[in-house]
């Protein structure tokens, strides 16, 4: 039964989606946590292009040769962990923190309602699953 030992990728890519998603909701949380933090630059967590390339990966894969060779991108859904991005205040007025809790907020609100979307679909996968293993 070689079904049983293959990996399922649609799972594995709705689990590193909630992953990325929970580490996003971290970033964005720590964003509005220091809106009042002098110098404090704003992050983003950025990953759907690397999961996009992950998902959607040709036959011809760029690969590194060396162990110091830049990785130059994920070559599956497991590899992708997503780039940390700092924002610093470029405006050059007041305390130099760049976090706009208005902008955050929406990302709160965006991130959240697509951690959702996730979990609902890794559900009506489960319960497909369960209903095949029951005999249909």
């Amino acid at each position: 039964m070689p079904f049983i030992n293959k990996p399922d990728t649609t799972i594995s890519m709705l689990q590193k989606v909630l992953d990325l998603r929970a580490k996003n909701q971290q970033v964005i949380g720590s964003n509005i946590a220091n809106a009042e933090t002098p110098g404090y630059s704003a992050k983003s967590l950025e990953f759907e292009d690397q999961l996009k390339s992950a998902v959607s990966k040709n036959d011809m894969q760029p690969v590194t040769t060396h162990p110091g060779h830049i990785p130059l991108q994920a070559s599956n859904i497991s590899q992708v962990q997503g780039k940390l991005t700092t924002h610093p205040d470029n405006t050059g007025i007041g305390d130099e923190n760049s976090v706009s809790v208005d902008q955050e907020m929406v990302k709160l609100s965006e991130n959240q309602i697509l951690y959702e979307a996730a979990v609902s679909m890794l559900n009506k996968k489960m319960s497909w699953l369960k209903y095949t293993i029951n005999g249909g």
